[in-house]
């Protein structure tokens, strides 16, 4: 089937969603995006976009302008919790992107977000679309939303995030199991620690699963960003995060380094996130249903990669429909064989919760290029 005539859904407008969607336009194919919410919100966080993803992110068209408003990190600093200890001074900047040929940038989330949206061609995003079934028939998936609306494609696409529907319904697997941690998030203006040397990104190190991890995510370096994982014993919650506020952070963080104690001190709100944690997901992809990001590979946030996992898996599905000279099948097999060893290897690497804590040598999740990995065949990878 020529690749102009194949008719792609993707669920899920979050961040994997979008670009999988820009890169698949730009390759001719046909894409319609199904979000469930009605409209979006701009979600005060940051986030860490290393250069495996500026990369791709140069290829979607919208790096350069994400860097305009972005932090071109200085430095990765590790220090002791409670004592300041240095444990790592890591330079990045220029050098780094001179060695991997891509920045590394902190930005706002809300930002890149939208930059995304607005890469899809104009009418991709139809809102409101919660997906209830999915259904073969021949090569054809028909959708079933809740509105009461259907849609019929060549290829779905599940980049639904944590709580997949998609996977839901492909596999029968519940939701990745809360892993006993929990991450909050605050943002505030730098000018409430006036006179603080505050360091592009600083992670605090504590006992077991214990972090403190701050970083600046506008270029004028005019906000900080908090987020700090501390242990919790359940999850009670049916949503993925709550309120939560300084008083609840003090308590967490008790005995950390007094610089630790001065940034909670001044935070205006918090949020609380549960952090999920999920084995490897044997079937990624089933008829003419595929997953991915969260969808089929979520992991801890300790290495800053859940979002660069799912972009790189957007790079590579389009990679392998190319290939494939529009046989879908042969281009799912291709994906999930391409794709399975890297995300394994991030999922267990982040769940160790060591990454860049005294040494460093990022290789192999900074310099990989998606673009000129060799496509092997599935009978020479393994899961």
């Amino acid at each position: 089937m020529a690749k102009n005539k194949i008719r792609i859904a993707v669920i899920g407008a979050g961040l994997g969603g979008p670009a999988a969607a820009a890169l698949l336009q730009a390759a001719g194919y046909q894409v319609t995006i199904y979000e469930q919410s009605t409209s979006f919100s701009r979600i005060g966080a940051g986030i860490n976009l290393s250069p495996n993803v500026t990369r791709v992110l140069k290829r979607i068209g919208v790096c350069d302008r994400l860097a305009q408003t972005a932090v071109r990190t200085t430095h990765w600093v590790s220090r002791v919790w409670d004592t300041g200890e240095l444990l790592l001074d890591y330079p990045m900047g220029e050098a780094l992107e001179q060695r991997y040929g891509a920045p590394y940038l902190c930005v706002h989330r809300g930002d890149f977000h939208a930059l995304l949206l607005e890469a899809v061609a104009p009418g991709t995003i139809q809102f409101g679309k919660r997906l209830q079934e999915l259904e073969h028939k021949g090569n054809v998936v028909k959708l079933v939303f809740a509105d009461g609306s259907r849609a019929e494609a060549d290829l779905v696409i599940g980049a639904d995030g944590v709580r997949s529907r998609c996977r839901e319904l492909l596999v029968g697997l519940a939701a990745p199991k809360f892993s006993g941690n929990v991450a909050y998030r605050a943002l505030f203006p730098t000018s409430l620690v006036a006179g603080m040397d505050l360091v592009d990104y600083e992670k605090w190190w504590g006992p077991n699963q214990w972090v403190f991890l701050t970083y600046f995510i506008r270029k004028h370096r005019d906000d900080y960003f908090i987020v700090a994982v501390a242990p919790q014993a359940e999850w009670p919650h049916e949503t993925s995060s709550v309120p939560s506020d300084r008083e609840e952070m003090r308590a967490a963080f008790a005995g950390f380094h007094r610089n630790v104690q001065r940034q909670i001190d001044v935070i205006p709100s918090a949020t609380k996130w549960a952090v999920y944690d999920a084995e490897p997901l044997e079937v990624w992809s089933r008829g003419r249903v595929a997953l991915l990001g969260d969808a089929c590979h979520s992991m801890t946030p300790y290495m800053g990669q859940g979002a660069a996992m799912a972009i790189e898996d957007g790079a590579m599905l389009t990679r392998c429909l190319d290939a494939s000279k529009g046989d879908v099948d042969h281009a799912l097999q291709l994906y999930e064989a391409n794709r399975k060893d890297r995300t394994i290897a991030m999922q267990r690497t982040s769940r160790a919760n060591t990454w860049l804590k005294s040494d460093a040598d990022p290789d192999w999740v900074f310099g990989y290029d998606v673009f000129s990995q060799e496509i092997l065949p599935p009978a020479r990878k393994t899961a």
